[in-house]
């Protein structure tokens, strides 16, 4: 007797497509899980890198800053300060707002499960904006050492709230404030913001400094190849808190996003919840973050790096310029010269400062020859009758300046560099990367001029 064949597993076509229909969502929840995932974490290590710049940035002093990425702290000051339109506070930048409340009655017709129709009436409500502006203006940053100029043209600015009233048509600001007319089933309420940066207010400020046009100083403006242009009233403190908060706001909805795509598609596949699948989307995630704290601290410690570079350069430029001034200021002094022996020292003393350096080394100390030139005018008082010479002296003047400027922010930076390479965890970071400190530039014997202004008390 034949035995009969057993019959094969067969799937019907409703259970192929079935099958089909689920392998599509387990994979579109996995899809999904991820790029919500992916745009978490582009977000956290944004709030994460803004965090890094705030905290590796030195706290620069105003007198102490030139040409570079800097932070500052101080309080705004002007000669003629502004006054807000709603608050009328006097400040440096104000930006108001007003906002009117509406509410209507809607009718509309639909039809019901049974095909019959109906009307029904619902409520409508929300606030519309109906008046708005601001302004701003160049101000100063003062702070124990001096003041420096603030451009706040492009910067995001924090300020204080100065008014925040939500009134009535009896109120005097109502109209008297807001706009003539009202908004169409205006319940005749309306909320007035502003925000302010009041005079005399504390400020925290990272920026770009540049020099500036008029004199020789600088000032923090808006720069394109810059990472931020920040003006909060606010410390840095609470603004690193603010974006470490963020970073986690951003990192946690990552990790459930993907966790919740790896439940989905295990549900979807087997019909239970599997663990596995979400261990290994959370593992993936932590590795994913932990490479993105490397990624991002070895970034900044470039950043820095490269900051300490642009800091050197600067001090080398002007270095160069005071380089090519000097043979003609030597020449012209020694039209009047006589074969004293102080002045012959002090003329070699000067020249002196010719002297280039090898490429590679840090350089002598760039020293201030103003004090040589006063012994050498105090001889010959007939210089200050000469244009060239006076022409000169207040070049070389402006070029000590500079170097002023250029050597302390240098020394600046510099210092702060050297100590991020020594702190865990970023000495790790800095050893795997090959970064070392950077020598510092000495005292010179210059000094710097103050930036005079007639500030409102």
């Amino acid at each position: 007797m034949k035995d009969a064949a057993a019959p094969s597993p067969t799937l019907t076509k409703g259970s192929s497509a079935s099958h089909n229909q689920d392998m599509t969502y387990s994979l579109l929840s996995v899809l999904a899980g991820s790029l919500a995932s992916l745009g978490c974490l582009v977000g956290a290590f944004f709030a994460l890198r803004r965090k890094r710049l705030t905290d590796d940035v030195p706290t620069s002093k105003a007198q102490g800053v030139f040409i570079g990425f800097v932070e500052l702290q101080g309080t705004a000051e002007t000669e003629n300060p502004l006054t807000s339109y709603l608050a009328e506070t006097r400040c440096v930048q104000y930006v108001w707002q007003v906002d009117e409340h509406w509410s209507r009655t809607v009718v509309e017709t639909y039809t019901d499960s049974e095909g019959h129709t109906q009307r029904r009436t619902r409520t409508e409500s929300g606030w519309t904006r109906v008046a708005g502006g601001g302004q701003a203006i160049p101000f100063y940053l003062r702070d124990d050492s001096g003041v420096i100029r603030i451009v706040p043209e492009g910067a995001t600015i924090h300020g204080v709230k100065v008014l925040d009233q939500t009134c009535s048509r009896g109120s005097s600001v109502y109209f008297g404030k807001g706009p003539p007319s009202e908004v169409a089933d205006s319940t005749h309420r309306r909320h007035f913001l502003e925000t302010a940066v009041p005079l005399h207010s504390m400020l925290y400020i990272v920026g770009q400094a540049r020099e500036r046009e008029d004199i020789v100083a600088a000032e923090v403006a808006h720069d394109k190849d810059a990472p931020m242009f920040l003006i909060s009233t606010r410390t840095e403190k609470q603004v690193s808190r603010r974006y470490a908060l963020s970073f986690w706001l951003w990192s946690i909805p990552g990790l459930g996003a993907v966790i919740a795509g790896a439940i989905g598609y295990s549900v979807l596949e087997t019909g239970s919840i599997i663990w596995q699948p979400p261990a290994i989307a959370t593992g993936a995630f932590i590795a994913a973050m932990l490479l993105g704290w490397v990624w991002t601290t070895y970034n900044s410690l470039i950043n820095l790096r490269n900051m300490v570079g642009q800091g050197r350069s600067q001090v080398d430029v002007q270095l160069k310029r005071r380089h090519d001034l000097i043979p003609n200021l030597v020449g012209t002094i020694e039209g009047y010269r006589t074969h004293e022996s102080e002045t012959q020292r002090l003329l070699a003393e000067i020249r002196g400062q010719i002297e280039t350096t090898p490429p590679g080394e840090p350089g002598p100390d760039p020293k201030g020859i103003a004090p040589m030139l006063a012994v050498i005018v105090e001889r010959y008082p007939e210089l200050k009758a000469s244009e060239s010479f006076l022409q000169l002296q207040h070049a070389l003047a402006d070029t000590e300046q500079r170097i002023a400027l250029a050597r302390d922010y240098f020394n600046n930076i510099a210092t702060f560099y050297n100590t991020r390479l020594d702190i865990i965890p970023d000495r790790f970071v800095a050893a795997m990367a090959g970064l070392h400190p950077q020598a510092l530039l000495a005292a010179a014997d210059f000094e710097r001029a103050p930036v005079h202004i007639r500030l409102v008390s």
